[in-house]
């Protein structure tokens, strides 16, 4: 007698929990609650968190992925599974509460064009009571100034500008002595650097080379082409002659 098993379609399944888990694990946690015996349901409980550690090898770079593994399990059951665990079990309120908003830092800086991370740095320079430091602090900060100035711009600013600036901010108080140099980068500066290395001369050098060495060619046939033409044609002549 042939027995004939009806094809069961997604469309009639109950609703899949986690997709990341897939339908069988979902039925086996479905099992687990069907198991009376509470040693053989805590037992299957175990091997199916293992199972699911090994479908899902990323949540091992999680922080506390083992309970994220036990949340999980009981979120897929309903919450109805009655298994002991290892980690406080969570409800249904618990795993679906939303954690409160993060402060957004309010930060308003005085130089808005500077930043803030700058005035925290001049602040602190001017705290700084060793004379090296401080003065270490003012280079450093006049080379970011300079710095900050050539990427926004586009053009090179002088060093007194960039010390008169220095000076309102800090009320005279700070003053580099390093002069900072930051190099502007122009469109052409890799064709220049390109042409001082030789490269294009090398190019050049080349073709002349070619060009000479057809020359070369025909002077030791005995002068141009034109001539050696010439003289070949003297000589037809005089053998017909």
């Amino acid at each position: 007698m042939n027995s004939t098993k009806e094809m069961e379609y997604n469309t009639t399944r109950n609703h899949l929990v986690m997709r990341e888990y897939g339908r069988h694990i979902q039925k086996m946690i479905e099992y687990l609650v069907t198991i009376e015996d509470q040693e053989t349901r805590q037992r299957n409980a175990y091997a199916v968190i293992e199972l699911m550690g090994f479908l899902n090898p990323h949540l091992k770079n999680v922080e506390d992925f083992r309970h994220k593994l036990w949340d999980h399990l009981f979120l897929i059951s309903d919450f109805k599974l009655a298994v002991d665990s290892p980690y406080p079990i969570p409800t249904r309120e618990t795993l679906k509460s939303r954690p409160g908003p993060l402060p957004y830092p309010k930060r308003y800086p005085k130089f808005s064009h500077l930043g803030k991370n700058l005035e925290l740095v001049i602040n602190k320079a001017l705290k700084e009571e060793v004379s090296e430091k401080r003065q270490g602090f003012a280079n450093a900060i006049a080379y970011y100034m300079k710095l900050a100035y050539n990427n926004w711009h586009k053009e090179t600013v002088h060093d007194d500008a960039i010390q008169g600036e220095l000076t309102n901010i800090t009320d005279g108080q700070l003053t580099f002595t390093n002069t900072p140099y930051v190099r502007q980068h122009r469109p052409n500066e890799s064709r220049e650097r390109e042409r001082d290395r030789g490269g294009y001369g090398d190019y050049r050098n080349k073709r002349g080379q070619k060009f000479q060495g057809r020359g070369g060619r025909d002077n030791r046939d005995g002068g141009g082409g034109r001539d050696n033409r010439n003289d070949r044609g003297g000589k037809f002549k005089k053998r017909y002659k």
